[in-house]
């Protein structure tokens, strides 16, 4: 999809993923199974249900990929730097090497990353620059299944009908209750710590300034906006059509700001 593919070595950051992909996979298999086909069969739910939920399901798997593999910004050894932008960019001193104002070096991946945000384990991945806009809509996703799926899990103990056409030989079936606990332990689990995760992102956006920058405290100006909320999000996803922001399928292409606007901190 245009993006250059970054594979990070990191068997913690496979562990991590892989977990996140394993509550996915569970989810996604059971839950149709248990809850949504046999009550659209009866007639206690309509098509539009299962559709929701298979489309949260795609964005949430396909935002999780592409962040994991796209490229966050990473520096080449020998960066071009405009005549007009000499002045914005600083030396690294863990690599030596040339960064505009405003990256950092990550110690896990071991380069430089323009506007790093943090590197985060569950994508076994930077989140900067290039892929911030995807981590965001990773957490959208993924809030948005996870309340889905505990509704779910809710009404079908407590609200719909109890089922009557159903195969009780089944193993899905004979452990119901036990898969549908599971389900909404984990939901319960993703939902709280993805909740606080996007809270703290979109005040970052909001503010346009990152995880790290917070952490250094590097700047008293950073504490307060300075652009238009619209300004610093269409800066992150590459667009300013709004819409937009919620396609992960697409092609990010950066808003052109100037060095000295975007990396006066």
């Amino acid at each position: 999809m245009g993006l250059r593919i970054h594979f990070v070595v990191d068997p913690q950051g496979w562990f991590c993923m892989g977990l996140i992909i394993f509550v996915w996979l569970f989810n996604t298999f059971f839950i149709p199974k248990i809850i949504l086909f046999p009550h659209y069969e009866e007639g206690h739910l309509s098509a539009v249900a299962i559709l929701c939920y298979y489309v949260l399901a795609l964005f949430c798997i396909v935002s999780l990929l592409r962040a994991s593999v796209a490229d966050p910004g990473r520096l080449p050894e020998n960066p071009k730097i405009p005549i007009t932008e000499r002045d914005f960019w600083e030396l690294c001193n863990k690599c030596n090497m040339m960064r505009p104002k405003r990256s950092h070096h990550c110690s896990r991946c071991g380069h430089c990353v323009r506007r790093m945000d943090h590197h985060c384990p569950w994508i076994n991945n930077c989140v900067g620059e290039d892929n911030h806009w995807l981590f965001l809509q990773l957490c959208f996703y993924t809030q948005l299944l996870s309340s889905y799926t505990l509704l779910l899990d809710f009404c079908h103990c407590y609200y719909l009908e109890p089922l009557k056409k159903i195969n009780w030989e089944l193993f899905v079936f004979r452990h119901e209750l036990a898969l549908i606990r599971i389900s909404t332990f984990m939901g319960l689990i993703m939902l709280v710590g993805i909740s606080g995760l996007f809270y703290t992102q979109l005040i970052g956006v909001f503010n346009d300034t990152t995880s790290i920058e917070k952490l250094a405290n590097c700047c008293e100006e950073i504490s307060r906006p300075r652009k238009p909320w619209q300004q610093t999000f269409s800066e992150v996803f590459g667009t300013r059509w709004k819409i937009l922001w919620f396609i992960p399928f697409r092609q990010r292409r950066p808003l052109r700001v100037s060095y000295h606007f975007a990396n006066h901190v």
